[in-house]
């Protein structure tokens, strides 16, 4: 048996293994491009797209700066008399949204009722108070349940009444955070507090 040794070319080789590095390198860029694509896109580089998100919420304003979204007040017109700001204090403006309506509820395991008004504080910009005044329905049913899920001795002390406060400011929030995607709302106010 004779064994033919098959002519070593050496070009063949050199060929499919130019090939082969040129299809990695054309993968490698291929797959990194695509990642640097996915990355840009999510907003964790470049940054254009992060801030066009941000720019979106509602900001703080300072005192004495104009407010673009500021809902205009019935009654309100160009004979208004100017919005005059402290000097001292907190450096933002504080706005205000009253419900419309008195909101009463049973207290948790007792005959005991609650009636009470409320309003409640933003320091960002009037958007805020567009969209509680948008979903004071959702907003006046999260409180109400805060309200009916609250004990009777709550009503009663002022540590109670601190934790209400705080109870509501989160659920207003987080309607808020559901509806339109952020919060805004510093604090809750009782404007008037009757149990009965």
């Amino acid at each position: 048996m004779s064994e033919k040794a098959a002519p070593d070319d050496g070009a063949g080789g050199k060929k499919k293994g130019k090939l082969g590095l040129v299809l990695a390198v054309a993968g490698l860029l291929l797959v990194g491009g695509g990642a640097v694509a996915a990355l840009v896109m999510s907003g964790l580089i470049g940054g254009s797209h992060a801030s066009s998100r941000e720019d979106n919420q509602p900001k703080l304003v300072r005192k004495g700066e104009e407010d673009p979204y500021m809902p205009v007040a019935e009654g309100e017109g160009e004979e208004a008399a100017p919005d005059v700001e402290g000097e001292g204090g907190d450096p933002y403006r504080t706005a205000y949204f009253t419900f419309s309506d008195d909101f009463t509820s049973n207290l948790k395991d007792s005959d005991a009722l609650v009636q009470l008004s409320l309003a409640c504080s933003t320091r960002r910009d009037g958007r805020v108070l567009i969209w509680m005044k948008k979903h004071e329905l959702a907003i006046r049913s999260a409180l109400l349940e805060i309200l009916a899920d609250t004990p009777e001795n709550d009503v009663y002390t002022m540590p109670g009444k601190d934790r209400l406060e705080k109870r509501m400011t989160k659920a207003i929030n987080d309607v808020l955070l559901r509806k339109e995607g952020f919060g805004g709302v510093d604090g809750v106010y009782f404007r008037t507090f009757i149990i009965q």
